[in-house]
């Protein structure tokens, strides 16, 4: 029998082929079964179009078998066969797929089949040292076989068949230290690589499993039996009438798929039909996953053409924002590379993606809306990310998601919108107050908020790092300017109250200046304060750097350390400023130590870090001594 050799640069394209396309191995069993899929459709549409008759769908199949002593794995098929040329042609030329050729010449068939490259079959020479096939054409009355160790060739020979379809007869490698190819032949191997890669494949995927069960009649003991089963749920829940499926079949579904143990908070069941085809089956989960702020969380959507699985985590498909967001897309238009695991980025691709985004932005919106409750349970979980996707790109995305943010609202005591903040506003309100903090509490007692709350005006909570950099980016809502409570000017005073403010201002001057002289390098200015109503003073920032980002960069690994323009407001109405007043004529050296406290407390009520908290312990002291003696 003369051997036969590969065409097409075969031996350089077959070393390419079994070191360097593949990523897995395990990939070989995914190829194969997609071939025998194929070859089943083939059958099908083509006695559709001729009118064959005793050709059903019902009785096509796939039989995988495992032979440990033989170190043999067996795919195979009872689908339309190949003929001698066939073989030749589909087997004996790399890169010739039979199954693209078959889609042209039957385009108007519309069939869901696989394969495209040609290459598939022979990502079986990653595990096998040699490959046996035989097959037999729907129809003829001889089979033949196909031979190969590899890059030497092939040879070709009569056979004998029962019936048509293929079979693929896997002999493989050796285990060596590195690869245990005898995995391949154990029956949880085998499944688990069939439910990973092959689970909707449309036609039964059959075994023999060994499995263990009481002994009839004889208590306590067991036996082993050897039944046929299927390895494959071949209909996917994303394919199904949505009038057939309850919620507990999604949340079966997510949490078997996903390994989660709660119920997802939201499904997102989408079929989409137009310039791009798919279907999307997304989960919001209810909870956030162990490693969700770690390197080793993975975000991206479970990718299958056609039902077979091609990447378990795709990250071009969601933006960084929605990372959280688990599913399946599944489309027979994405165009992937030629070891169908990784996506060629085409313009179908980027279009999925932004209908994906486009869908998850909606309905969080509704849950906002109709579900508020479920809502401020998934933004405790996720709403910093949002956030953060607001943020970055320098707010590429701020419009689409500004109205997804929610802040507790001081005088709702409760989580609101940006919208609804502006729909409560009071008709000469000139912005919208935020306050920055660790806790709310701690933004309850900000003296910053004195006069924005006696006024009866809202403030809005950020308790967030990433919070007033985002709202620095938005800089208004609605035509409403973001101002901060600790800004130098937040719009509430009257003329007439400006106008005694600074009368007050020139008439203290002298004190202002004493006590800006005893904080030098600390402050940049003290002056009478239109804000504070029942605290003596405050820190403010003048300039586009605020105290809250001073912190939040500082705390970044960094050479220089950035520093805000602090101003230290006092209240001239509080009996402590009266005081003052006199002490600068009788005591002014007495200025200088209670300027240092009140600026301590102004730096503590902000929530700050004292610069020496020994001297103010000591100032502190040295003045209930002077009270008591």
């Amino acid at each position: 029998m003369a051997k036969r050799q590969f065409k097409a640069e075969s031996r350089r394209l077959m070393e390419m082929m079994i070191n360097s396309i593949y990523t897995h191995k395990e990939v070989f069993l995914r190829e194969l079964i997609s071939n025998a899929s194929d070859a089943l459709d083939k059958l099908y549409f083509l006695s559709l179009e001729e009118g064959r008759t005793g050709v059903s769908r019902e009785q096509m199949k796939i039989w995988l078998e495992t032979d440990k002593s033989a170190r043999t794995l067996t795919i195979r098929d009872n689908g339309c066969g190949m003929t001698k040329e066939a073989l030749i042609d589909n087997l004996g030329t790399i890169a010739r797929s039979g199954t693209l050729d078959f889609r042209e010449e039957h385009k108007e068939a519309d069939a869901e089949i696989i394969g495209q490259f040609g290459v598939g079959f022979y990502s079986a020479f990653m595990v096998s040292r040699k490959i046996e096939v035989r097959s037999r054409a729907f129809g003829a009355e001889e089979a033949w076989l196909w031979k190969s160790e590899g890059e030497d060739g092939y040879t070709l020979s009569p056979c004998q068949m029962e019936d048509h379809g293929t079979e693929v007869i896997l002999h493989l490698n050796e285990d060596t230290e590195e690869e245990k190819y005898s995995q391949y032949l154990e029956q949880y191997t085998i499944s688990s690589l069939v439910k990973k890669y092959s689970d909707y494949v449309r036609y039964p995927i059959l075994m023999k499993m060994e499995r263990s069960r009481p002994k009839e009649g004889v208590e306590g003991e067991y036996e082993t039996v050897v039944e046929e089963e299927t390895l494959n749920s071949m209909v996917p829940i994303w394919r199904k009438n949505k009038d057939q499926l309850t919620e507990a079949d999604y949340n079966e579904f997510y949490k078997n798929k996903f390994f989660d143990f709660q119920d997802p908070l939201r499904v997102i069941n989408t079929k989409v039909e137009g310039a791009v085809m798919y279907d999307a089956l997304l989960y919001l989960p209810a909870g956030l996953p162990y490693n969700y702020y770690t390197k080793n969380f993975r975000k991206g959507l479970q990718l299958y053409c056609n039902g077979v699985l091609i990447m378990e985590n795709c990250p071009d498909l969601l933006p960084d924002h929605f990372a959280f967001v688990k599913g399946i897309v599944d489309s027979p238009d994405f165009s992937l590379n030629i070891s169908r695991e990784m996506l060629q980025h085409d313009r179908q691709l980027k279009l999925i993606a932004k209908n994906i985004e486009s869908k998850i932005r909606s309905e969080l919106a509704k849950m906002m809306e109709k579900e508020r409750e479920k809502y401020q349970d998934f933004f405790k979980n996720f709403g910093l990310q949002l956030k953060y996707g607001l943020y970055e790109s320098f707010g590429a995305r701020k419009e689409e998601l500004k109205d997804l943010l929610l802040f507790h609202s001081l005088r709702e005591d409760k989580p609101i919108s940006f919208k609804e903040y502006r729909e409560g506003m009071e008709e000469e309100q000139s912005y919208i107050y935020y306050a920055c903090g660790e806790t709310v509490e701690r933004i309850k007692a900000l003296p910053q908020a004195d006069a924005i709350r006696e006024k009866g005006l809202d403030i809005l909570c950020m308790t967030d790092d990433v919070d007033e950099f985002a709202v620095k980016l938005l800089r208004d809502y609605d035509g409403k300017e973001f101002r901060s409570v600790s800004d130098s000017d937040l719009g509430l005073a009257s003329e007439e109250e400006q106008a005694a403010l600074e009368k007050k201002a020139e008439e203290n001057k002298g004190l202002l200046e004493h006590m800006k002289k005893a904080l030098e390098g600390k402050v940049e200015e003290v002056r009478l304060s239109s804000r504070l109503k029942s605290h003596p003073v405050c820190l403010v920032s003048d300039g586009a750097l605020s105290l809250e980002m001073e912190q939040v960069l500082n705390a970044m690994p960094a050479e220089e350390k950035v520093k805000a323009r602090r101003v230290l407001e006092v209240n001239g109405g509080h009996p402590v400023f009266e005081a003052l007043v006199r002490m600068e004529e009788k005591e002014p050296e007495t200025v200088d130590v209670w300027a240092g406290l009140l600026y301590d407390q102004a730096v503590l009520m902000a929530g700050m870090p004292l610069e020496d908290p020994a001297a103010f312990a000591g100032a502190v002291c040295g003045l209930m001594e002077r009270l008591g003696s």
